[in-house]
C-alpha cells in the first residue's frame, strides 16, 4: 500500500528580523576581531530573511521588544507567547494547504514541534480549532529537532499502510525566535543566526497523487552526540550548532558505506530529486560535495534557507513544497540532520 503526499501549505510570520538580529548580536561581541568574523559569517550563510511572530511593530531586540530590557524573558513567558502564537501559525499553513486540496474526512492528525511545550497539546489545539470531531487520532511529535518532519511524515505513510482508507492531515510549526540567549559567545550567535519561524502543512492519503512517499531509513554519526544539542534552560531552549557539524557530515558522507545508508540505500548518481534540509549554508555545501551533487541539485533547499532560515522541522516541509511545484522526479530523496548526530530520511518519487 502507498502513501502519496498531495500539497504541502506554508506559513511565515511577517516580521522579518533577521538583519536586525544581526546588528543586535554584533553588538554583543568583545571585540573587533570577532565582529568581523561574525560580518563575515553572516555575510556568507546563505540567508536572506528570517521571520518571527514576535510583534512586527517592535524590534525584538530594540527598547520595547521581548529581549531589549536587562532582564531577560523566562521560559514560561516564551511559552505563553508559544501558546498563542504556534497555533495560529499552523492554522496559517493548513489555511495555505486547503486552497490547493480539499480537506474533508481527515482520520488522524499528526503534529510535529520542537520549541513549545503546552497542555493540552498543540495538537488538541488545532484539532479543535478546525472543528475536527473528537474521535481523530491525534499524534504529537516533540523536541526531536530538524529532522522532525521526517519522523511526521514517516509516521503519516505507516498509518496509510495499516488503514488504506485513511486521510492524514501533517502540521510543522516551530517558533525559534523565541529562544534567543544572553550571550556573547560567537559559537551561539552563529547558531541563533540560522533559525527563523514556519509552519507547514501536508496531506497524506492512498489516493495516487503528488509524491508517493518510499522506503524511510535513519542512521547516526557515531561520537557526535554533543554537536547538536536543544537543551532547556530557565530562560527558554539553548541551542548548540557546533562548527564541527558541517566537517563531520562531509567526511561521514565521503564513505561510500555511510553514503548509502544517508540516501536509503540509493546511488546519489541516480538521484534526480534532493529534498535536504536547509540546515545551514555550510551543511548544504558538505552534501553537495561529499555526494559529488551537480550545482543545481540543492538548489531548493538553498532557496528556502535564503527566504525563511532554518526552521527547524518546518524547514523540509518547505523544501518539499518547492519540488512539488517542479519537474517530475524519478528517484528522490530527503534527508536531514539533528540532534544524534543523526541523519533521517526517506526515499520519494512523482507518483505515476
Amino acid at each position: 500500500m502507498s502513501a502519496f503526499l498531495h500539497a504541502i501549505g506554508t506559513a511565515v510570520p511577517r516580521n522579518d528580523v533577521h538583519h536586525r538580529f544581526i546588528d543586535w548580536a554584533r553588538q554583543r561581541l568583545s571585540g573587533a576581531r570577532e565582529a568581523a568574523l561574525f560580518d563575515r559569517m553572516a555575510a556568507r550563510a546563505g540567508i536572506t530573511h528570517r521571520w518571527s511572530v514576535l510583534p512586527e511593530a517592535h524590534d525584538p531586540t530594540g527598547p520595547d521588544g521581548l529581549y531589549g530590557t536587562d532582564i531577560w524573558p523566562g521560559t514560561a513567558a516564551r511559552m505563553d507567547i508559544y501558546a498563542q502564537a504556534a497555533p495560529a501559525l499552523a492554522l496559517s499553513a493548513i489555511g495555505d494547504l486547503a486552497e490547493k486540496v480539499p480537506l474533508r474526512g481527515i482520520t488522524h492528525l499528526v503534529v510535529a514541534s520542537c520549541t513549545g511545550f503546552i497542555a493540552p497539546g498543540i495538537d488538541q489545539i488545532i484539532a479543535a480549532r478546525l472543528g475536527l470531531p473528537s474521535s481523530i487520532e491525534r499524534i504529537l511529535i516533540g523536541f526531536m529537532g530538524c529532522y522532525a518532519a521526517v519522523s511526521a511524515l514517516r509516521t503519516a505513510r505507516h498509518i496509510m499502510r495499516s488503514e488504506p482508507a485513511a486521510r492524514v492531515l501533517v502540521v510543522t510549526v516551530e517558533l525559534s525566535t523565541l529562544h534567543l540567549q544572553a550571550t556573547g559567545d560567537l559559537e551561539a550567535l552563529l547558531a541563533m543566526l540560522q533559525f527563523g519561524d514556519g509552519a507547514a502543512a501536508a496531506l497524506i492519503t492512498g489516493e495516487p497523487g503528488g509524491i508517493d512517499l518510499g522506503q524511510p531509513f535513519v542512521t547516526t554519526l557515531s561520537d557526535s552526540a554533543d554537536l547538536i544539542r536543544w537543551t532547556v534552560t530557565d530562560h527558554g531552549f539553548a541551542m548548540h550548532l557546533s562548527g564541527e557539524v558541517p566537517g563531520r557530515i562531509a567526511t561521514a558522507l565521503a564513505d561510500p558505506v555511510f553514503a548509502l545508508e544517508a540516501t536509503g540505500g540509493t546511488s546519489p548518481a541516480a538521484v534526480d530529486g534532493w529534498a535536504v534540509h536547509a540546515g545551514g549554508r555550510s551543511i548544504l555545501d558538505a552534501v553537495e560535495r561529499s555526494l559529488n551533487l551537480p550545482q543545481e541539485a540543492l538548489s531548493a533547499s538553498r532557496t528556502v534557507l535564503s527566504e525563511n532560515g532554518n526552521m527547524s522541522s518546518s524547514t523540509l516541509m518547505f523544501v518539499l513544497a518547492r519540488l512539488l511545484d517542479g519537474r517530475r522526479i524519478e528517484q528522490g530523496v530527503a534527508l536531514a540532520f539533528g540532534p544524534g548526530l543523526a541523519a533521517e530520511g526517506f526515499r520519494f518519487a512523482s507518483a505515476a
